[in-house]
């Protein structure tokens, strides 16, 4: 048996993963390590790509204290990163002041100047929407949370680093540029700059008309390669930092949303997952080219050469957990915090009681994009407590998923059953079991659901170094458990699915 191994790197918003994954995608060993976000005045969110670096280094280094006997037989190192970033680098690879990250907001002016022009349709001028829609499969998001919007708002706000650029990088590209010296990127990871032709999954390249449009030169940007290419050695340098064998390998890799979609082992056309993390989504990959404007999906470039992935985000979904453990115990919560949320919220029934909550803290993406929206409890009484409040975010966004996931299925044309569970929500046996009663699907809850993004990185860099196939990996990756809808609670989540949505469109016209 080949023992020969990747290391993973999973560059997150908030933590970030050093794995060992095998030349068969078993995941034999990882460190996390956390870091900070900068929120700025101005309503930006930044993180400094020195710190990225830095903790990256202190997970390898920790990775191999933990598991000393695997470092030697590392022949590939696969990154993986959170998707719509920008990092603006000089000929050197310097990173030129802090990446903004795909939270950042202030380039939506920016792009509503893009985009706007009669005739118009949801903002869009119609004719520059069709050529959008017809080369990329989307359009520039009103948000102003894509790489594109991070672009032209440096050119407009600070002009002197717009100029001082040499790249334009997506995070995930900058952590090859500092493993290798090289500037590349891959197909699947520009697809949310929204200046390349997807219409020929085996041709992908920037295209001139899209260019023009946003006012950007083909040379600002790296050349682009298959996610199974390999980019070049690891440098010495590195390689010594990191007690790395010499002559690793690095991949060219792709995007979390990608990996993701790897990792959770769904890796036929229709073999559909649910992340449950920060945010959440319902993907799957597809044989086809296609888009739902009026519910903001998408099919774009997947992380396997050759194959589209449908693309769409609810914006909170662990969050909001996160939100409630913040609320119930301040800033010092004990650290089995999640534990005992889990325990609140199977003490109480179906329904928590009537209390309700719609997950919609900072507005929503998928399958509308409002912005404004917000949620929070409601049919809240002096009768409810902790058990109610924990089973009522659960549930709201076990609903808010059943919603995405009506809008998926249209998009997909069939309906998408089983659904493997994963993301760090996924650890909840209960919340597992309350998707498949909302959803009404059977649940594959995957075994170290947290780890879907990593183990997917190494899995792709398992193929790309030739030691497995795609059909061979999806056959390997392991369920933890299944769980079936029970009909009568099925019943129950109907009458609160209409009552859910009910509630969005009160909550729409007052977000207006």
């Amino acid at each position: 048996m080949i023992r020969w191994m990747v290391l993973a790197l999973d560059l997150g918003t908030t933590a970030v993963k050093a794995a060992v994954v095998s030349a068969q995608g078993e995941l034999l060993a990882w460190a996390m390590e956390s870091q900070p976000l900068i929120f700025t005045p101005d309503g930006g969110v930044e993180q400094d790509p020195r710190v990225w670096w830095a903790t990256l280094t202190t997970a390898v280094r920790r990775l191999w204290q933990d598991a000393p006997e695997l470092r030697a037989q590392i022949r590939a190192v696969g990154c993986t990163a959170q998707w719509s970033g920008t990092v603006a680098v000089d000929a050197s690879g310097e990173a030129l002041g802090n990446a903004i990250v795909w939270m950042d907001t202030r380039g939506a002016p920016d792009i509503a100047a893009l985009i706007g022009g009669v005739p118009s349709l949801m903002g869009y001028n119609l004719f520059k929407l069709r050529t959008w829609l017809r080369l990329t499969g989307g359009a520039p998001a009103r948000s102003g949370k894509d790489p594109l919007a991070h672009i032209l708002y440096l050119r407009r706000a600070d002009p002197a680093r717009y100029r001082a650029t040499h790249k334009f990088l997506e995070p995930k590209d900058y952590l090859n540029l500092r493993l290798t010296g090289q500037f590349a990127s891959s197909h699947e990871t520009l697809a949310l700059h929204w200046i390349t032709d997807n219409r020929d999954i085996q041709r992908i390249d920037y295209h001139p008309t899209l260019l023009r449009y946003a006012g950007l030169r083909r040379e600002q940007f790296p050349d682009l390669y298959p996610s199974t290419a390999i980019l070049g050695e690891v440098l010495p340098t590195v390689a010594d930092e990191w007690e790395l064998p010499r002559g690793v390998q690095v991949v060219v890799s792709a995007p979390d949303l990608h990996t993701t979609a790897i990792g959770s082992g769904g890796l036929s056309d229709f073999q559909a997952h649910l992340a449950l993390s920060t945010s959440a989504w319902i993907s799957c990959h597809a044989p086809f080219k296609r888009t739902d404007i009026w519910r903001n999906l998408a099919t774009l470039p997947a992380g396997i050469p050759g194959r589209y992935f449908i693309a769409n985000e609810q914006e909170t979904a662990g969050a909001c957990l996160n939100w409630l453990r913040t609320v119930l115990w301040d800033e010092s919560p004990p650290p089995d915090a999640y534990a005992q949320l889990d325990r609140y919220a199977s003490q109480s029934p179906v329904g928590a009681n009537g209390l309700r909550f719609a997950p919609w803290l900072v507005g929503e993406r998928t399958p509308v994009e409002n912005p404004y929206i917000r949620g929070g409890f409601y049919g809240l009484s002096l009768q409810h407590g902790r058990s109610e409040m924990a089973r009522a975010v659960l549930e709201g966004v076990a609903l808010n998923a059943r919603w995405l996931l009506s809008a998926v299925e249209r998009l997909a044309g069939r309906r998408l059953n089983p659904i493997r569970l994963i993301g760090g929500g996924a650890q909840s046996a209960l919340w597992a079991q309350i998707l498949a009663d909302a959803l009404n699907r059977e649940i594959w809850q995957m075994a170290q659901p947290q780890m879907a993004t990593v183990r997917g990185a190494g899995m792709l860099g398992a193929v790309a170094m030739g030691w497995t196939d795609w059909r061979r990996l999806e056959q390997a990756t392991p369920v933890q458990a299944q769980f079936t809808p029970d009909p009568s609670h099925t019943r129950l989540y109907d009458a609160l699915y209409r009552e859910f949505r009910a509630r969005y469109r009160v909550e729409s016209r007052l977000s207006r």
